[in-house]
């Protein structure tokens, strides 16, 4: 099933709210193929403006720089990802069976919900396996977590970290857990298509390796405790 839903953004994130206008629509539209075919350093916002058919300064009305523009796009990413994790896993009591729910929908490709036309959620899912890191992997991490730019990507992890907490109420690090299911998630998908010798699923390339061995991982530490 394909879900719209409206993502509540921090506004210290834009000068002015990217789904206020089509021109901000198509900023969001256009960057996020950008960055998915060129990468994250080639992306200027001169580049953007060009694919668009607009100016620089037209693209500085929105955000202040092109990292303002992949917190932006991450947040998103990260407030989309738990409203897909609350309603997959509503209706499941067993909170086991709701836990490998979440490991298979960070591990499993993304579909492109055509009712978001400005998001291609296909895309920035790739997007934040290849360069989501980098939107905090920066000097400036300290000022941008005082503006709570990170928050939904904590708030993600919190929902996670309380369902392993009702697996295992005795588990030491749900915290430290959830946030290590997030990212191996992302980093085995893309040690498997770029550095395979990383991982042990290159050869197949299969993502049902990756839930597999998440699941292993998990539930060993779990049941362990």
């Amino acid at each position: 099933m394909k879900l719209h839903v409206q993502i509540k953004m921090n506004e210290a994130l834009f000068l002015r709210d990217p789904e206020s206008s089509e021109l901000g629509k198509n900023i969001l539209k256009h960057s996020i193929q950008l960055i998915h075919k060129s990468g994250f350093e080639a992306f200027t916002f001169k580049k953007l403006a060009e694919d668009i058919g607009t100016t620089e300064a037209g693209i500085y009305r929105y955000f202040e720089n092109k990292h303002k523009l992949l917190l932006y796009l991450t947040a998103w990413y990260w407030g989309w990802l738990e409203f897909q994790i609350s309603f997959h896993t509503n209706n499941i009591d067993d909170p086991t069976v709701k836990l490998k729910r979440i490991i298979t929908l960070l591990a499993t490709a993304v579909e492109d919900d055509e009712q978001t036309n400005y998001i291609n959620e296909s895309l920035l899912h790739q997007i934040i396996i290849s360069e989501g890191s980098k939107a905090f992997l920066t000097k400036q991490v300290e000022e941008d977590n005082k503006q709570h730019f990170f928050k939904p990507y904590k708030d993600l992890c919190a929902v996670v970290g309380n369902i392993i907490l009702e697996c295992n109420l005795a588990y030491k690090y749900p915290r430290s857990l959830a946030s290590t299911i997030v990212e191996m998630a992302h980093f085995q998908n893309f040690f498997m298509n770029n550095l395979p010798s990383l991982t042990d699923f290159g050869n197949t390339k299969e993502e049902s390796e990756i839930i597999s061995f998440l699941n292993d991982l998990v539930f060993a530490g779990l049941n362990k405790s």
